[in-house]
């Protein structure tokens, strides 16, 4: 696959409840002008089913992305059961209205679960069954290293940003010496800076504004837009990224974030910068956010 350097994240369109117009809107925009890649998770709430109803007809100018393990909207069955994973995929398919995905991910899962490798062989049948071409392991911390380096996924999709850098030497190299795909999730921090001030109540945010008061980057007192194309662009400078996912329910936002990648990386002075804050502040506990 040769993904653009930007994807779409749909975990908002469902957990914030995003119009299906709004969403029609946003991702036709968006693969207008050149995004290639959707990704979403079988229990964003609605997503999958938002993401059919507005793309489906345009299945081939995507890769279409979605992640199993955790329980979606009527299921009853236990997290990471073979019966939940296998009901899962059929699910993700159904929603989405394609008779394949192009990538399917582990999402989560455990360091036990993936050495145990019952959860692997699922994601194996469903690519020997033509279900989906790729498989791959959503998550972070020890788990992301260990299947950056088991030999068995295609890809990973771990968090990437000015706020969360343990992957960067964890997982990155194990991946980019294993070659492959490397997706950045929540590549803009959650731009979890807008609060200001006053300590956000949602936990989403909570994590990365607490780090970001101590770590104080200079990029933070820019205007809100420069700040994003900042972070986003930091993000993008690590080697071995090979795409950086990004939500919204915004039509707008994939321009602007287009327009801030097609800058291109960072000045090493930059990144260097960054890098030498983390590294002077971040505190052990600061660990990948799942």
């Amino acid at each position: 696959m040769r993904v653009s350097v930007l994807g779409f994240g749909g975990s908002e369109i469902g957990f914030e409840d995003v119009e299906q117009s709004q969403v029609n809107k946003l991702l036709n925009s968006a693969l207008d002008g050149g995004l290639n890649v959707i990704d979403t998770g079988e229990c964003y709430l609605n997503s999958e089913e938002k993401i059919g109803a507005a793309v489906s007809h345009r299945r081939n100018d995507y890769y279409l992305f979605s992640k199993m393990g955790h329980g979606f909207p009527g299921s009853t069955d236990p997290d990471w059961s073979p019966k939940l994973l296998r009901a899962s995929i059929e699910h993700s398919l159904k929603a989405l209205r394609t008779d394949r995905l192009d990538l399917l991910q582990l999402h989560t899962c455990s360091l036990e679960m993936l050495k145990e490798g019952a959860v692997i062989e699922i994601l194996q049948e469903s690519r020997a069954a033509g279900k989906t071409r790729y498989i791959g392991y959503s998550g972070d911390r020890e788990e992301a290293a260990w299947a950056a380096d088991a030999g068995v996924f295609d890809s990973i999709q771990t968090s990437i940003n000015v706020a969360e850098q343990q992957v960067l030497g964890l997982a990155l190299p194990k991946a980019h010496a294993a070659g492959i795909g490397v997706i950045a999730k929540r590549p803009v921090a959650n731009v979890a800076w807008r609060w200001g001030a006053v300590a956000p109540t949602n936990s989403y945010h909570q994590a990365y504004w607490e780090r970001l008061q101590v770590l104080d980057y200079d990029f933070l007192k820019l205007p809100s837009d420069e700040a994003v194309a900042f972070a986003l662009r930091f993000t993008l400078s690590q080697p071995g990224v090979t795409c950086a996912i990004v939500g919204s329910g915004k039509p707008e936002r994939f321009a602007q974030n287009a327009a801030a990648a097609a800058l291109g990386p960072l000045k090493p002075t930059e990144v260097k910068q960054i890098l030498e804050r983390w590294n002077a502040v971040a505190k052990p506990d600061w660990f990948g956010q799942q």
